[in-house]
This record gives structure tokens, sequence and C-alpha cells, in this order.
């Protein structure tokens, strides 16, 4: 059966090829569809399948037989159509042509067959995209004469000048060559008359429901790019205008409509947008008049009525974007553009994502553009070139242009105060509330952050921050008239006071001082009467949870005024016994946050008190902390850290912290006394988790006391390197006893977690003892053995990755100083690291990158211990920085590459720099290409880059003076390296990519060397290099335009630090301004 199938010498037996597709969709057995599977991949893979298909067509009666044929035709088409002879693409083109026809001529057996007709229109379309205009130049014309001879012919010829529109103006990019594109794009505009003459003889003569919603789809696809004449000089406008009234054709007309008014060009055709904007409006509110609630109209719609909605709302926002000027001129359209804002403010209130981001989007547009008009008030010529004037030399002339920016301002005030009521309603959540409630109405902890919701909120903070600035006291009215609601229980749910608290939070900064004080005495204090007031669990939870962001958000009030800054942090100490979840947690994150900002104020001997903050809460520990979970007391005593940091007397900061560690201290004094009685009480699994959070608790204070931690670390420090040594023997013996599996029980688990947070308590302090550096320097000999020493000692599974980090931390601490041991680290960690990640690129991810990390800090800081290694340890080395290039994750990757520009800066002026080219130069140039060229590394292409242009510059600097090539091998000695390395690289490269010809890589090469000197050059040589070879053509290709972006972000962020409050204050890095 399958050898007949694959003689392709005579017609194939149709009923037996509809029987094998029939197999291969049945639900016969596995082994039958298998087999069936098989041949039709190889019919499909034959090339002369496709000279059957005209036969397969006419003779099959099962609708997936045909895809199956059109499938092969597709792919010639695709990828050998112009190979073909002209008689056999002239048969296929007249063929498909006819069949298309015939189809779609009679109602009956379009209908029917209707999915096999679009799968012919695709077919066509991609012909078109070979043949038309240069071989087929006759197509429009006979397409249009077609469409005049039958109603349904013409639905589809209606289709098929979509799909062509579409292939040329939206999915061609990497497609096609952009010179075909553009040749193609001429056709249409050329041959575009006879489309618009059939279009509207259609809406103006045909009564069928479905040809005049097709011709509406296609002029959809059309209208972005037609010429301009076509639209507004014609009757196009007001034959769409008159089918909108229409039910059955209102969403097509609208979206066509949102079309044209998202047009923009020079005011030539003003008067026509406003003619239509005017019609437009008449008829809306015919359709839905201004009086209807939109968003309980949306809720109970069908979905047309939903999808009208939504095409409103892009209509309104599309037309004010590009025509909102010349709205604002006469007094008639002054009032349908008031009329036109109140209907998108209440479609804003709709409850659906995507209608309100359109609407949010634009809101943003709008507020932004009458806040930098109004800030820039003091500089009349940037408004004026805002405001598309020019500037007159005429002093009289700007001082018209401040009047008319007032009256604009005026215009627009009663539509921003319905839109700041709009975002004080529907504000999103900012990412530190955490308590949240769920879909059955409980109050509970968050666990996922959704970030579809933080970047709203970003959104429509930075809307109200603008607001709020336009008009101060109308935001301040608004939130406080709200709140008063919240009060008499008039408006009161959870959702309100969350949405109102959100966005007091999130104004925060924008206010001057004064007022700023004034409006928050009330928040605050209204705040703290609803929390007394209220009843019930969940409510009480939510007040919290809000007056927590609200206070979190505000540091300068509270510097301010101490007695609300006490007040706040004792109910925070409040709130740490409310189990509810979440809230806890929130208390403590605020109580760091505001600590952060107002530490000072903690440690000063307040007005009307007898002892600082920190020694009265110091005294109350114990009861404070008593209701908190271990990761909770973590950062509560991370915050005290930061209190006794900013004391600055010595002797009371050593009996603060004294006092402070008191708890722990004794615990661990107590578990160490046992254990020099007999050592088995460590092995207990409670003992042990009593060690680790002893040691958490530790680090926690080690994080925000830095240097002034030493006395505590110091009293810790022997005790907790023997625990351990005897706990990595403990792990040791237990995975020697019960094989690979003993890793991975909870007991093993648990003595490594002790371990590691050994190594991150040295490590925290290390690193955050940035005043005396030399204090650290004593904790490194005790190390050697029981860390170093026993790192190496271990099997592969029992080694924690931390020893690198932290090594890595000491020598970036103390630089030269660590020369004399990096030998010893070297031989401890080196050779058995790399055992362990040169198998492949997935094991033992967290290793690999501290790896390399430590040998980029020994390569920036110690390089002259690199040097002196042995020429098979300094191969290891460079084969593992190649190893950790050629990852695909892309931190290692990125680490590899910033380790390979140090290694070669510091060669570059060593006196081994020879030698070392010698031996890697080509294999360095080679590897990089190779990674370069992938389209595996592409967020690399920055570094890849610059270690090209290092190479490059290096070789024409006459810095080496020794051949980089191998005499031996090499018979003919080049005049120069530079000559020698122009060479190489062209062969490579030619070698590498044979689609491309001698003469383009040679021009490369030459560019290469012409640009070294000017990285940006350099940078776009490359790329277009990367382009040329199709290794990147049809690919997303931002990660190569990384660099471009990331400065663009840089110059927004200084934008945003030059308006108060766009930068909330609780992330701006102020220096101690509450002394």
């Amino acid at each position: 059966m399958a050898e007949k199938l694959r003689d392709l010498s005579q017609p194939i037996d149709v009923a037996l090829l509809d029987s094998t597709v029939a197999a291969f969709y049945g639900t016969g057995s596995k082994a039958e569809r298998q087999a069936a599977d098989q041949i039709l991949r190889e019919l499909q893979n034959n090339p002369d399948t496709w000279l059957q298909v005209v036969h397969i067509l006419q003779n099959s009666q099962n609708l997936n037989t045909k895809f199956f044929a059109l499938q092969v035709l597709e792919s010639v088409i695709k990828y050998r159509w112009n190979a073909l002879p002209v008689e056999q693409r002239d048969g296929m083109k007249n063929y498909i042509s006819d069949v298309i026809v015939q189809l779609s001529s009679n109602e009956a057996s379009f209908r029917q067959e209707r999915l096999y007709v679009n799968k012919l229109n695709i077919i066509l379309v991609q012909v078109l995209k070979h043949e038309w205009p240069a071989r087929w130049q006759s197509f429009i014309p006979d397409l249009v004469s077609a469409a005049k001879s039958s109603e349904t012919l013409c639905e589809n010829c209606m289709a098929i000048l979509k799909l062509l529109s579409e292939e040329v103006f939206d999915f061609s990019r990497g497609e096609m060559t952009q010179q075909k594109i553009k040749e193609l794009k001429q056709s249409l505009n050329s041959e575009f008359q006879l489309i618009h003459e059939l279009c509207l003889y259609v809406l103006s003569a045909s009564q069928r429901t479905e040809l005049i919603r097709a011709t509406l789809a296609t002029l959809h696809a059309f209208l972005s790019w037609i010429p301009l004449g076509y639209i507004f000089e014609s009757q196009l406008l007001e034959t769409l205008l008159k089918f909108f009234p229409a039910a059955s054709y209102r969403n097509l007309t609208l979206q066509c409509l949102t079309e044209v008014a998202s047009l923009q060009f020079g005011d030539f055709y003003d008067r026509q947008y406003i003619r239509m904007y005017t019609i437009f409006m008449v008829q809306l509110q015919n359709i839905l008049p201004p009086s209807t609630n939109i968003p309980e109209a949306y809720a109970n719609g069908s979905s047309d009525e939903q999808a009208f909605i939504q095409n409103l709302a892009l209509f309104f926002t599309s037309f004010y974007k590009s025509h909102i000027r010349i709205l604002e001129s006469t007094p008639e359209s002054r009032a349908a553009l008031l009329m036109g804002l109140e209907y998108l403010i209440n479609i804003s209130y709709v409850d659906d994502t995507e209608v309100f981001k359109v609407c949010l989007d634009y809101w943003n547009l709008l507020v932004l553009e009458l806040f930098e008009a109004h800030h820039n008030i003091d500089s009349p010529a940037a408004v004026a070139s805002m405001m598309g004037l020019q500037v007159a030399s005429l002093p009289g002339l700007m001082d018209g242009l401040g009047a008319q920016l007032s009256q604009r301002r005026q215009l627009y005030s009663g539509p921003m105060s319905k839109l700041r009521l709009l975002m004080i309603c529907r504000m999103a959540k900012p990412e530190e509330v955490i308590v949240v409630e769920d879909e059955n109405g409980n109050i509970v902890r968050e666990t996922m952050k959704d970030n579809d919701v933080l970047v709203q909120y970003k959104i429509m903070r930075e809307t109200l921050i603008y607001l709020s600035h336009l008009d101060h006291d109308d935001t301040e009215q608004q939130m406080l008239k709200k709140l008063t609601k919240q009060l008499n229980g008039e408006d009161w749910s959870w959702n309100n006071l969350n949405t109102l608290c959100w966005a007091i939070g999130s104004i925060s900064g924008s206010m001057v001082e004064e007022q700023e004080n004034r409006f928050l005495v009330m928040v605050i204090r209204d705040l703290l009467n609803l929390c007394e007031i209220t009843k019930g669990k969940d409510n009480k939870a939510v007040i919290a949870s809000n007056i927590m962001y609200v206070v979190g958000q505000y540091p300068r009030f509270l510097r301010a005024h101490w007695k609300f800054l006490k007040t706040v942090v004792n109910k925070l100490f409040e709130f740490m016994h409310e189990s509810h979840p979440g809230v806890q947690d929130m208390a403590c994150d605020t109580f760091l946050k505001i600590v952060q900002k107002c530490k000072r104020k903690f440690v000063l001997t307040q007005v009307g008190e007898n002892e600082p903050f920190v020694s009265e809460l110091l005294s109350s520990l114990p009861t404070t902390i008593a209701d908190l979970e271990p990761h909770q007391i973590h950062t509560f005593y991370e915050s005290v850290g930061h209190m006794i940091h900013a004391e600055s007397d010595n002797t009371k900061r050593e009996e603060y912290l004294k006092r402070l560690m008191d708890l722990p201290n004794q615990k661990w004094a107590e578990i160490i006394g046992q254990a020099s009685q007999s050592v088995d009480i460590l092995k207990n699994q409670d003992v042990i988790r009593t060690v680790l959070n002893i040691l958490q608790t530790n680090t926690s204070v080690a994080s925000s006391l830095g240097s002034y931690f030493f006395p505590q670390i110091s009293l810790i420090f022997l005790d907790m390197l023997t625990v351990y040594r005897m706990y990595s023997e403990l792990i040791s013996s237990t995975i020697a006893e019960g094989g690979p599996f003993a890793s991975k029980t909870s007991y093993v688990k648990l003595l490594r977690s002790v371990k590691r947070e050994t190594l991150k308590l040295i490590e925290t302090f290390v690193d955050k003892a940035e005043d005396q550096p030399h204090i650290g320097k004593q904790f490194v000999p005790p190390m050697m053995d029981p860390v170093l020493g026993d790192y190496a000692r271990n099997l592969p599974d029992a080694r924690e990755s931390e020893v690198l980090s932290l090594f890595g931390t000491i020598i970036n601490k103390y630089k030269g100083a660590m020369m004399e041991d990096v030998p010893r680290i070297f031989e401890a960690v080196f050779q058995c690291t790399l055992e362990m990640i040169t198998k492949n690129f997935e094991d033992y991810p967290e290793h690999r990158l501290k790896f390399f990390s430590l040998l980029r800090s020994i390569a920036a800081h110690c390089f002259h211990a690199l040097v002196q290694l042995s020429s098979q340890q300094l191969k290891l080395v460079m084969d593992s920085i190649i190893w950790a290039f050629r990852h695909t994750e892309r931190n290692i990757a990125e680490t590899g590459l910033n380790l390979l520009l140090e290694m070669l800066r510091n060669f570059q002026v060593s006196e081994f720099r020879n030698q070392f080219h010698r031996t890697y130069f080509l294999t360095i140039e080679q590897e990089i290409f190779a990674v370069l060229t992938d389209t595996f590394h592409k967020p690399g292409f920055k570094l890849h880059v610059l270690v090209l242009q290092h190479l490059f510059c290096l070789v024409d600097s006459n810095s080496l003076t020794e051949p980089l090539w191998d005499a031996s091998t090499v018979a003919y000695p080049y005049p120069s390296n530079t000559i020698f390395v122009r060479e190489y690289t062209i062969k490579l490269l030619a070698s590498s990519f044979p689609n491309m010809t001698p003469a383009e890589v040679t021009q490369f090469v030459d560019g290469l060397f012409q640009s070294k000197n000017d990285l940006s050059t350099f940078k776009d040589h490359i790329r277009d290099f990367l382009v040329q070879s199709k290794e990147f053509s049809a690919q997303d290709n931002k990660d190569l335009y990384a660099e471009e972006a990331a400065a663009q972000r840089e110059k927004e962020r200084q934008r945003m630090l030059s308006i108060p409050g766009l930068i909330a204050p609780s992330e701006l890095q102020d220096e101690m301004v509450d002394s």
C-alpha cells in the first residue's frame, strides 16, 4: 500500500491517500497512526509530490486530504517557486484562481466549502508575493471585474484583498526583502483607485449583510496606509458615518473610523475631522444616551455590546491623541469635546482590565501634557514649542501665551477633577501591601506578586501625581471627603478604603511640606480613629494594613513630628501581636522602612522623655517580639541594628548591642556549655534549628550594624567555626554511610543550612565593615582549614557554594593584602570545583556563578598571583573562562566575559603578554565569534563587541613584539600581526558562513580594522554583519540594542527626579536628613 503511494510516476491513488489521511487523524491504534504519519511525511518531503496536487484536489472528497495537498503546495511556493518552469507556474496560478472563482460564485458552495476557500485564498496571496506586479499585472483589474459579477464572489475578493494588505503591510518583516516590500506597497498604492471604487460601489448598492461586513473589514485593513485623498475627498467618510448607527455594522464601522482618527499629518483636513467628530457625537447620543450607566450596561451587555464599548474607548483615545487641539478651537466643538471626555471617564469605570488599560494610557498622556505646560510656565519658549507655536520676538505675544495656557487649564478643570476621583476609586495595589482579599472574600496574606497590577500602579501613581500638581487643593479635598465617608459609614467597604489609602500614599512628596503636614495630621488621626471604632477581625486587618502603608510612604512627615512617629511605632508594635495573616509581616517590614529613614530620632532623648526610645525598646524587647515568627524576628533585629548604628557614642552603642543580643547570646552560651559536657547534644534536630536561628539573628544585625558588630562576632567566632567543622564531618559521614540519597534528607539539609548561615554571617560582616577594613582580616587565618580545607575534603554534593562567594568578598575587600593567600585558595577550590561544573552546563548552578565571580575578584585584585601559576594551571583558567561564556545562562556568561576582559587588560601591560597572546589570541577570537554569531547568546552582545574591539586594537597597537602565528607550521612569514589576523579572520568567517561572498566577508573584516577606535561605529558594523549573515534576520533583536535602551532609561530617571513626588520619598536615598 505504502509503495503504491510512494510511486509518483503515475497519478496518485486518491482513495488510498484519503484512507491514509483518515488513519492519521483517526482513532485507530498508535501503530496505524505512526505508519500513516511516516508515509505522509515522505510524500511531503518528496520534491515531485506537488505535481500531483491538482489531481488530488480534483478527486478527493476529504477536507483533510485537500489541506494536506495545499500544505505541500504552500511550501513549494514559499521556497521553490522562482525555480519552476513558466508553464508550471502559470498552470498552477490559473488552476487556483479558477477553483476560487468556481467555489465562491454560488452561495451554497461558498458557505459549505468556506474553510477550503479560505486556505486557497492564502495560497493565492503567497503566489502573488512572487508574481505580482511584474508577471501578473492584470491581477487587481481582473479581481475587481470578477467581483462585480456576483455578490458571494465579491465577498471572497474582499477577503483576498484584506489578506494581501496584511501580508504586505503587517507581516512582511523578515519574510521579504526591503526592496520587494517597497515594490508591493507601490503597486497597491497605484492600483488602489479600482479597489476604492469597488468598496464604495458595494457599500452604496448592496443589501447583503455578509458582503457589507466583509467590505468594511477590508477597508479597515487598508485605511492605515492609503493616500489621504481617498478618505477625505470622496464619499468614504459620509458612507461610514451612515453605516455607524446600524447595529450589525456598528463595530466594524467604528474600527474603520478609529483608523481614520489615528492618522497623523499636517492640518490640511482639520475641517473634515471636526465635521466627522461632530456628526459622530450626534449619532452616538442616540445609540448610547449620555445618561447611560456604562459600567452597568457593559456588565449586562452581549459580547457585541461589550466590544462596542471597547471600540468606543479606542476611537476616543485615538482621536484625542492626534486631534484634540482642533476640537479646542470653537465653542461648538469644545462642547462636543467635553461630552466625549465625559463618555471616556464613564467608560474608564468599566470593570474590565483591557478597557481600563486603553483609557488609562490616554489619561496619562493628556495629564502629562497639561502638567508640562503648567510646569514650564516660567520658560515660555518651551511651552510655545510644545503648543506648536513659533516663538515671536515680541514680548506681548508671550503674555498672550500665559492667558492661553490658563484658558486651556480652565477648559479641562472639570474633567480633571472627575479624573482625580476616578484615579482614587480605581487605584491599583502597591507592592508593599501584602494583606489582600481572596476570591472568597476572606482577608489573607498575598502569596504571589501580580506584575500587571504593579505596572498599572506605576502608571496610575504617575498620573495622580501630575493631577495633584495641577490642583493640590482639589486633590486634598477629594481625598479627605472620601475619608469622611469611610468614617461615618456612608461609603465604608474594604475596597473603598484600600484604593483611597493607596492613592494617599502614592502622592507622597508632591505637596509642599506645610500642606502635606496639615493633610497627613488629619489622615493619620482619622485612620487611627477608624481602627478604634470598627469591630471585626478582618476589618481591623484591612485598616491596619492601610495605616502601615500610608505611614511608610511619608518619612519626611514622621521625621518632623516625634509624637506621631512614636504613636505610629507603638501602633506597629501592637500589630506585631495581631495573628491575622500578613499583618505581622507588614508591621515588621514597615518598622524597618521607617527606622531606616528616621533612625537618629530613636537614639536622641526627645523632649519630655527620660531616655532615648531605643533604650525603652530594648527593655521591653522580649514582650514585643513574643508573638513573631523567626523570620519576622530577624527583620525586627535588623531594624534595631539600624537604630544602634545611628548612636555616635561608642560606649552607649556597645551597651545597646549587648542588650539587643542578650537573648540569642544566652541561648548560644547554654548550647555551647552543654556541648562541652556532651557533644551529642549538637546532633539533636531542635538544637540544630536553634543554632540556625541564632546565626540568622546575628546575620540580620551584622547587615545593619556593619563594623560596629565587631564585639559580637568576636564573642561567638571561634565556637562557631568549631560547630561548622563538626557539622561538616557529620554531613560527610552521613553521606558516606547513606550513599548519594543521604544528601537529600531533611537532616543533612538542616546541617548544611547551619554551615551556609555561618559563611553568610562572616561574609555579611566582612562586606559591611566599610570604614575599618583591617577589622575582618584577622578572621581569615583561623578560617583557612575549617572552611577552605573542609571544602576540598568534602564530597562534591556536600560542598557549599557560599565558600566561593565568601572568599570572593574577602578578596574584593582586602585586595592586594590577600596576595599570599591566593595560591592556598586556588589549591583548595580550583581543580575540585572545575570537575563539578565542566561535565555539562546544568549541574551545580550556584557553584558556577560564584566560582567565576571568585576568579574575577582574583584577576582584578591579585593578578600577580595568576601570573605565577604554572602553564597547565593557567590553561585551566582560560578554558574555564571560555566554558563560562559559552553558557546560555545569562549571569554566568556575563561574568565569564567580564573576567575575560579583566584578564586581557591585565595581560596587555604584563611582561608575559607575548607568550599569553601567542597561546590564546586566536582561540579567544574564534570562541567569541562563535558565541557572537549564534542566536543563543544575544544578551552578551555588548561584551562580545568589547572583547573583539580590545583584540583588534591590541594587534594594531604594536605592543605585541613577537609573531602570533606558529613559525614551525607557517612557512610564509607575515609582514605583521595585523595582516596575519586579518587573513585568519577572513578565513574563519568565510568557512563559517558559506552563504556570504568572499567580497562581503573581506569588506566586513576591513571595516572592523577601520572602525576599531570608535566603539559605536564598530558595534553598528557588527550588527549589520549579523543581519546580513542571516543568523539574526527574522527574530527579536532587542538584545543587540540593550545599551541604547539603558541610556534612554537613565534619561527618563533624571526627568522623574526633577518633578517632586514622581520618585517616592520612601525610595530616595536621603542621607541622614533626620538629624
